[in-house]
This record gives structure tokens, sequence and C-alpha cells, in this order.
């Protein structure tokens, strides 16, 4: 059996604790290898039953990302609507997309029909497909990290509005929308944290049955 050294646990460690969400990037474009050898990551993922099911949408005509960033304009503007007084001033001065600058952006679907794996753990739980592509974009964002690399998760967007204007088959379900890049500055600090938005908690709390 594969021993680790304690040196090589510290780096995984902080190479985890350097994975920040990045929402500030620099506009300078990357390397065709380098994000080759990211997108390799998931080539390493695990996934229910080999089921592999995660597909990728590299967002890159100007079109495309004008289509997305709308998207996420509009869909922000709805979620800013959600809130009121102290809470509203505040989400409003969240950066919460680096779609404007971000120079690789990717969308990451899971294959709900894939026959790949046939069906094995996914009988039962038909989330488990989409559990693998998040645990796929895992290893992309520790890989990209690894690179110096930032990513970024773009969740407040219309997934059904996305597919339309991305042409994605029907049977592909939204996972992730994603931005890449050099990142204009490294914090081990959530920059929600930092916002006053959200504290992260002390200690995870585990029960026992």
């Amino acid at each position: 059996m594969d021993t680790f050294s304690d040196d090589f646990r510290a780096g995984l460690h902080d190479l985890m604790r350097w994975r920040r969400d990045v929402r500030r990037f620099r506009t300078d474009p990357l390397d065709e290898a380098l994000v080759q050898s990211c997108l390799d990551s998931f080539n390493l993922a695990p996934s229910v039953g080999l089921s592999e099911p995660w597909r990728i949408i590299r967002v890159a005509s100007d079109t495309a990302r004008q289509a997305a960033l709308e998207n996420f304009q509009s869909a922000n503007a709805r979620a800013l609507a959600g809130y009121e007084g102290e809470k509203a001033a505040l989400y409003a001065g969240l950066k919460l997309s680096g779609m404007s600058d971000a120079p690789e952006q990717l969308a990451i679907y899971c294959d709900e029909s894939t026959e790949k794996g046939s069906g094995l753990g996914a009988g039962t739980m038909p989330e488990m497909r989409r559990y693998s592509v998040v645990g796929a974009i895992t290893h992309l964002w520790l890989t990209a990290r690894a690179h110096g690399l930032g990513l970024g998760w773009v969740s407040v967007l219309d997934p059904a509005r996305l597919n339309r204007d991305l042409a994605a088959p029907e049977d592909w379900s939204l996972v992730a929308y994603l931005c890449m890049g050099w990142p204009e500055e490294n914090c081990l600090t959530p920059e929600l944290e930092t916002k006053g938005w959200e504290t992260r908690a002390p200690r995870l709390k585990v029960e026992t049955r």
C-alpha cells in the first residue's frame, strides 16, 4: 500500500485551504495546454457505476458569453429583490460573478440518459450521477488551484435559459457554470465572510445513531 509523507499531507491540506471561490480575475488568456491539463482531471474522478456522466461545454464565443452574462444579471436582479433592508444593501455590494473578466468559462452538465455504467447505483438514487459530476468538479478545482489558477462557481443563473442559449441536449442537466483564470489576488478567507454575509461554522458537528 502506498504511503504519503507528512510533507505531502501538509501540502494537500494547504491546497484545500487555498481553494477559494474566485470572483475577481485577471483577463490574461490561458495557455491551451494548461486548460487541457486541468480538464484531464475529470479522467481521474470517481463516478457512480463508472458512468462518467459529466459533459462540458466551453463557453467561448462572444454571443454565448453575452447570453450567459445577461442570464446572470437578470437572475441576480431577481435575487436582490428577495432581500430587504441591510441584507439587500449587503447583497447589492457582493461580486457574485467573474463572467466579465474570466478568460475561460465552462458549463458543466450531467448526462442523465447515459447508458454507461448500465444504471448501477443510479437506479435507486439517480441523483448520484449529478453528485459524481460535483466530485469531478472538485478534482478540477484542486488541479486548477495547484497550477495557481482560480475557479469561481456561478450559481445565480436560470438553468433552463442557459440550456437554450447553449443548445444543450435535453437530457443534460446543468450542474455548474464555472469561471477560470488567474486570480487578481489570493486570500484564505472566503469573500462572503470578509464582506460580512456569513461565517464558517467553527467545527463540523457529527451525529451518532
